[in-house]
């Protein structure tokens, strides 16, 4: 790899770019996890035995984002380093409300009438600036590392929380340093070195990545943007927001939320959210939270399985990655006690899902659906059926948190 490009410039954008040539829908469900060579099932057996589908097994590509001219002045004033923080933060915070959130909740009727499960409800994610829920989290790090006056941020990702928090930190002209584990392969990395991030390959897993980030971010008094510790609270306020949005659409609580997890973090956010609702009364009943993961290589679902008291780290030897599951493995879950007490809390549920079993569920969202969608976070949607087929659910309203590109 060439050296990473130098920081832009704050009065410099990343909005007239041209995206990447074959662009690939989808998005992360969390961190963790890669397919280095020689790990798992190649790639070409496995697609051409289930079909031409590799557009879905990448990361969400998103085009560059376009600011309206109104947000474009508010990026200025966000980026320039001579302007009071105050009002840095305030033209920041109107970027946010404008790009970040909001997210279409739409109810799946073909799906519906397929399964026999009335009311599925779909959360699309891929309405964020980078196509995923990462957004949520990227850019209220940066708003919190701006208003503490760092002046650059770290963290360590296998794709898609980098390609989110590289234009969230260009737009308040803030440098950028993502470690990646060399072994990961992701057609994200040029959108992150397209919005200015600096990126450091890193030799082990993920998890060593995450080490090194922290380090790096204690020597040179960086912004340490990595989920876990003290940015716990942030990142579940800010993933408490898709409960807010989802009560919004509704006006109550569904039966059930079931999210894809790796880290454990949205799930835990969304049911904050909730949980926060119910306590002022604005909803009648807590909803069930369910997890899915892929088969045997999550501590959440297998510490729910095994009806452990918590979540304990996995054997990293033993997890075999592959183009499918990447998304989702973690040997070691940063906020997995939070979503573990969150499904057993609601009475909810957790389960694994195979590689086969969510292309199904993402080629059968695309044609039924007309919903392009990382494989990955149909996880969660193959548990909540799965119970159905075994012991059906009455009707109510079941809500599905998805990420990924419209068709």
């Amino acid at each position: 790899m060439s050296d990473p490009p130098a920081s832009p410039s704050p009065g410099s954008g990343y909005a007239s770019a041209p995206a990447p040539a074959g662009a690939a829908a989808g998005g992360s469900a969390g961190s963790g996890g890669g397919s280095g060579p020689g790990n798992g099932v190649p790639s070409e057996e496995l697609l051409l035995e289930e079909g031409p589908i590799l557009p879905m097994l990448d990361g969400a590509e998103a085009p560059p984002l376009a600011l309206s001219p109104d947000m474009e002045v508010q990026r200025l004033v966000a980026s320039d380093p001579t302007a009071h923080v105050e009002v840095r933060l305030d033209a920041y915070q109107e970027i946010i409300d404008g790009e970040v959130g909001d997210t279409t909740l739409a109810r799946a009727r073909n799906l519906e009438r397929e399964t026999g499960l009335r009311q599925i409800y779909l959360k699309f994610e891929g309405g964020n600036p980078s196509g995923t829920q990462k957004d949520r989290i990227a850019f209220a790090q940066v708003k919190d590392a701006l208003r503490r006056g760092f002046d650059a941020l770290t963290v360590a990702t296998c794709g898609n929380y980098g390609a989110a928090l590289a234009p969230a930190a260009a737009l308040a002209g803030l440098r950028c340093v993502i470690h990646i584990p060399r072994s990961y392969h992701t057609r994200r990395l040029e959108e992150m070195e397209r919005a200015g991030a600096e990126i450091v390959l890193v030799e082990g897993d993920y998890e060593r990545a995450v080490l090194e980030s922290r380090e790096i971010a204690e020597r040179d008094e960086m912004y340490d943007a990595n989920p876990g510790g003290a940015n716990t609270a942030l990142q579940l306020q800010a993933y408490g927001e898709i409960a807010y949005e989802i009560y919004d659409d509704l006006r109550d609580a569904p039966a059930a939320v079931a999210v894809a997890v790796s880290n454990g973090t949205t799930l835990a956010g969304i049911y904050r959210g909730f949980l926060s609702l119910f306590r002022r009364g604005r909803t009648s009943k807590m909803p069930r939270m369910i997890a899915g993961s892929a088969a045997r290589k999550n501590p959440i679902v297998q510490a729910y399985l095994k009806n452990l008291p918590h979540c304990e780290d996995l054997d990293p030897q033993s997890i075999r990655e592959t183009p499918v599951n990447e998304p989702l493995i973690n040997w070691h879950s940063s906020d997995g006690e939070h979503a573990l007490q969150a499904i057993r809390a609601t009475g909810g549920w957790a389960g694994d899902a195979s590689d086969r079993e969510m292309l199904a569920q993402a080629r059968n969202l695309r044609d039924k659906q007309g919903l392009n969608v990382l494989p990955a976070s149909t996880a969660s949607l193959e548990v909540l059926l799965e119970r159905h087929r075994r012991e059906p659910l009455g009707g109510d309203r079941y809500v599905v948190v998805l990420t990924g590109r419209k068709a």
